[in-house]
Formats: C-alpha cells, sequence, structure tokens
C-alpha cells in the first residue's frame, strides 16, 4: 500500500473530495447530453461506412496470424479513437474555458476542494466520457457481428486506461494554451495520429521510417491495446502497450498536479 502511494505524485496526496468535481460535471452534462451523442457519432459513422463500403473492397486483413474482414481490423480502431476524442474534448476546451474564463477553479477553492481535487476530478470526468464512449462503441460492435473473440470485453478497461493517458496530457497541455488560437495544435496532432496510427492499414504496410514513428504514438498503443483484446490474439506486445499508456498518464498527471498549483495558488 505504501509502495502505491509512492507512486502518486506529491501534488496529488492532499486530494480529498474529487468525486464531487464529477457529480458536478454529470449535473452539467444532464442537460447537455447531445454534446456527448455527438462525440460518438463520428467514428460510428467511420465504422458503418467501412462495414457497406469500402470493407467489401479491401476483403480481409492479417490479425494474430489469421485473416478477419476489414470491418472486423478497424473497428477496435475506432473504438480507441473515441475513447481518445472524448477524453480530449473534456480534458482541453471544456477546462480551458472553466480555468481562463468562468474561473470555476478559483470559485471551488473558496470551499474544502484543493487543486489535487480539481485535477483528479476533471481527469476522472474525461475518463468517464472516454468510457461511455467506448461501451456504446462496443455495444455496436457486438450488434454488427464483429466481435471475433469473448475477450472483447476487456476492450472497455483498455479504453479506460486510453482515457487516462490522453485526459492527463490533454489537460497538462491547456495549462499551457494561451487562447483559443492555440487549441488549433489540438487538431493538428490528433487528426494525423488518427489517420496513421495503424487504424486502418496493418503496421507491416507501412515503411520502416513510418514503423518507428508508431513506436512513439499514443494511439498506435492503444489501438492495438483495443485489437487484441477485440480479436483474442493477445501477445507479450500487449505488455508494452498498456506500460506505455499507463507511463503517459502518470507523467501527464505530474505536469497537472504542478501547473494547478502555480495557476491558481500563486
Amino acid at each position: 500500500m505504501s509502495a502505491l502511494f509512492r507512486i502518486v505524485p506529491p501534488h496529488l496526496r492532499t486530494a480529498r473530495r474529487p468525486q464531487r468535481l464529477l457529480e458536478r460535471s454529470a449535473m452539467v452534462y444532464r442537460h447537455g447530453w447531445l454534446l456527448i451523442v455527438s462525440g460518438l457519432l463520428e467514428p460510428l459513422l467511420y465504422l458503418v461506412s467501412t462495414r457497406v463500403g469500402i470493407g467489401k473492397l479491401v476483403g480481409e486483413v492479417e490479425v494474430g496470424g489469421r485473416a478477419v474482414e476489414y470491418a472486423t481490423f478497424v473497428a477496435p480502431a475506432l473504438m480507441a479513437s473515441s475513447a481518445m476524442n472524448g477524453a480530449v474534448f473534456d480534458s482541453t476546451m471544456n477546462v480551458f474555458h472553466k480555468l481562463r474564463y468562468a474561473k470555476i477553479y478559483d470559485a471551488m477553492l473558496t470551499t474544502p476542494l484543493n487543486t489535487a481535487d480539481i485535477a483528479l476530478g476533471e481527469i476522472g470526468w474525461a475518463l468517464v466520457r472516454g468510457l461511455m464512449y467506448s461501451t456504446s462503441f462496443l455495444v455496436v460492435m457486438v450488434a454488427m457481428g464483429l466481435a471475433e473473440s469473448p475477450w472483447i470485453v476487456a476492450s472497455v478497461p483498455a479504453c479506460a486506461l486510453i482515457g487516462f493517458a490522453f485526459a492527463s496530457v490533454g489537460m497538462a497541455g491547456t495549462t499551457y494554451m494561451r487562447g483559443w488560437p492555440d487549441f488549433e495544435f489540438i487538431s493538428l496532432i490528433t487528426m494525423p495520429m488518427f489517420l496513421f496510427s495503424a487504424t486502418f492499414y496493418p503496421a507491416d504496410t507501412y515503411s520502416e521510417l513510418g514503423q518507428l514513428a508508431l513506436n512513439v504514438s499514443p494511439l498506435y498503443h492503444g489501438v492495438e491495446l483495443v485489437r487484441a483484446c477485440a480479436t483474442g490474439s493477445a501477445s507479450l506486445a500487449v505488455v508494452g502497450h498498456i506500460a506505455f499508456l499507463a507511463v503517459m498518464g502518470w507523467l501527464g498527471l505530474r505536469v497537472v498536479a504542478r501547473r494547478l498549483d502555480g495557476l491558481l495558488l500563486t
């Protein structure tokens, strides 16, 4: 237990009520549920178009030493992308508005809440939103007959890890944003990542340079992790994907904790 306590960044060990942020976010989105639904539509439309359109042209793709339908290959990648999108949206623009304009966090600090509660609460909600996307996506995959293995249920906790990694780094980056134009960098990073993380093409079709670039793409590690769960083709590489995302989330969490202390308490 003490070892686990040491893993938690020192700035976050004082957290007492981060669940209050989760409660607030849930209450707010009761009146803005269309925002959550809209975030799920884009990857679902990609999936449907792949199943009824391009998938029939491509045929089968090899995953884990066996051939699967192209739609089955793409679906886990879109599921991982939906978890990323949900986490990134809530941990960037939403947090920036509260931090720089609405001054909601300043108001929270007049209550028993502290900066550790804010950091964990906001990242926790971004993770919950990513889980809502991935769970809904899982239901659609099963309904469309794209579940190749019962291990597909493990893709939900895998998406939780993806959400944690992207939410932590997204919120850390947001603390450095100077204004709304800076958010163009978010799209500049996430869109190429979405297109070129073995989402639509197997990794072995990339050039040597491309395969090296894949290894530093967080979404690639998320895609491969979810794909291994969905197709039941797990290997030792899964451990590396989990470690990459876990370290990414932990580092982001450390930056968030320090930055919020500097921005809100000085």
